[in-house]
């Protein structure tokens, strides 16, 4: 019923109208090579009426989230990504 992504490069636009879960997406603002691939991504979710958040996090890098990724983990970032992760997921998994 739902699904939480982290920096992930978008599926192939043509499979998107077969997602059922709810979507939340968390980006990384400087990860350029994954952001390329959000716009038609957002664009197939719209199409296909996918219930849909996107966040992205600015001046963080591809694995903020990764307290075991040195430089690039952002605690700040990291703590407001799971805050929201578990908000959605209490949403929508609900018994």
């Amino acid at each position: 019923n739902a699904a939480v992504a982290f920096y992930g490069v978008a599926p192939s636009v043509d499979q998107v109208s077969k997602i059922r879960a709810a979507m939340l997406l968390n980006y990384a603002g400087l990860d350029t090579r994954v952001n390329a691939t959000r716009p038609p991504y957002e664009d197939a979710l719209k199409a296909a009426k996918v219930d849909y958040t996107i966040y992205v996090y600015p001046n963080v890098n591809h694995g903020f989230f990764d307290d075991t990724g040195g430089a690039r983990y952002s605690p700040d970032a990291a703590k407001l990504a799971w805050e929201r992760t578990t908000a959605f997921f209490a949403q929508h998994l609900k018994g």
